[in-house]
């Protein structure tokens, strides 16, 4: 069997790290599957099939570290990427496939002639590290960087566009192969998670709302809190939950607290098993300024709720399903969305059954295994 290695960051809760987990777990049998990543103890480690192999750099969490021990890794993965590459990777495996933007990119791209090298893209690159001149000098650092991948795939066709409008230097050149593979999702594993007990009932006398999401700057919660303070105000009744957790969770439980709606906007934390909340809530947002494809709506999808997204590349995660709206990224028309929503509650209220999801999930597992064989 062909020996591949995936790397990425680490398999705490996440969009990207969820879908590497069923990848790896459905592929097992088939290929010697080792996964690199920078550091350890990620909830979704537990859930990995043990013929799969991890290696970590670090053997702590990324949230157990001090500021020194962060700053050493942010060194490391800098400026020490080819010596961990040839200590961990070179001359292992025959693909080696970087799963996820930033650090385990740069690592990944240490130039190997002998092996196939893929980039996998999650997000809008153009979007992902901001306008400031340290995420100017990240995309110009990655640009060369990319240029040692045999290919990158990505998730979606915005995602597609905007790496191409923004690295043009790399689609000039045409040996760079570029493909779009939609995110596999094992459909089994969320409907009988879902229906596991939950951890906590939601209030029925309320209008529940839901995300699933890290708490940092891109998913726009700051905004959330205050179009929910504003909808309070106003006597539209409701509750809003946030599953998730990130570095933003001191600055946002500050401005709920500031915003008088510590008792209907509620900041739950990590959750091993998020699909019990995600069964019980009236409405799944995803509110962000930018998005790749939006792992969190298929499992949305899978458990047919009713879905308001923002306008980015998440919307491909929702053609032809119709429990679902789009709306302008801005916070006036959001709140009038989430306005219009809540107070006719009735038309839009989930039903038990489960929907089928919009692509075939078949094809897509096909479509993996072509690109590692």
């Amino acid at each position: 069997m062909k020996n591949i290695v995936f790397g990425i960051t680490s398999l705490t809760l996440g969009g990207a790290e969820r879908v590497l987990v069923d990848i790896v777990n459905d592929l097992k049998d088939q290929f010697n599957i080792t996964i690199f990543l920078l550091y350890a103890n990620g909830e979704f480690e537990k859930s990995i099939d043990k013929k799969v192999k991890l290696i970590h750099l670090c053997n702590k969490s990324y949230e157990s570290l001090n500021k020194l021990e962060k700053l050493k890794m942010v060194f490391k993965c800098l400026f020490l990427r080819k010596k961990i590459y040839n200590k961990y990777i070179y001359g292992k495996f025959e693909k080696e496939i970087s799963f996820l933007e930033g650090p385990i990119m740069r690592i990944f791209s240490t130039y190997n002639k002998n092996v196939e090298k893929i980039a996998w893209i999650h997000n809008d690159i153009s979007k992902v590290y901001g306008n400031s001149l340290k995420g100017k000098l990240k995309i110009k650092l990655d640009e060369k960087m990319y240029k040692n991948y045999d290919e990158i795939v990505f998730v979606s066709e915005d995602n597609k566009n905007a790496f191409e409008k923004t690295y043009p230097s790399i689609i000039n050149e045409n040996k760079i192969k570029r493909e779009v593979i939609y995110n596999y999702i094992n459909k089994d594993n969320v409907i009988n998670k879902a229906n596991e007990k939950p951890e906590m009932i939601f209030d029925n006398n309320y209008f529940n709302i839901l995300t699933i999401t890290r708490l940092v700057e891109q998913k726009a919660i700051d905004r959330l809190i205050k179009i929910h303070a504003r909808l309070i105000r106003n006597g539209i009744v409701h509750k809003v939950y946030v599953v998730g957790d990130g570095p933003l969770k001191e600055e946002l439980q500050a401005l709920i607290k500031s915003l008088n709606v510590s008792e209907t906007f509620i900041l739950l934390g990590k959750k091993e098993n998020p699909y019990t909340f995600l069964k019980q809530c009236d409405l799944f947002v995803l509110l962000s300024y930018f998005e790749g494809y939006g792992m969190v709506l298929e499992e949305a999808k899978i458990l047919n709720k009713y879905i308001l997204i923002t306008d980015t590349a998440a919307r491909e995660a929702l053609v032809n399903y119709k429990k679902s709206k789009i709306v302008n990224n801005e916070q006036e028309d959001i709140y009038n969305e989430l306005k219009n929503i809540i107070l006719n509650k009735e038309i839009i209220k989930s039903n038990n059954e489960y929907e089928k999801i919009t692509y075939d999930n078949d094809k897509i597992l096909t479509k993996l295994i072509e690109e590692l064989n």
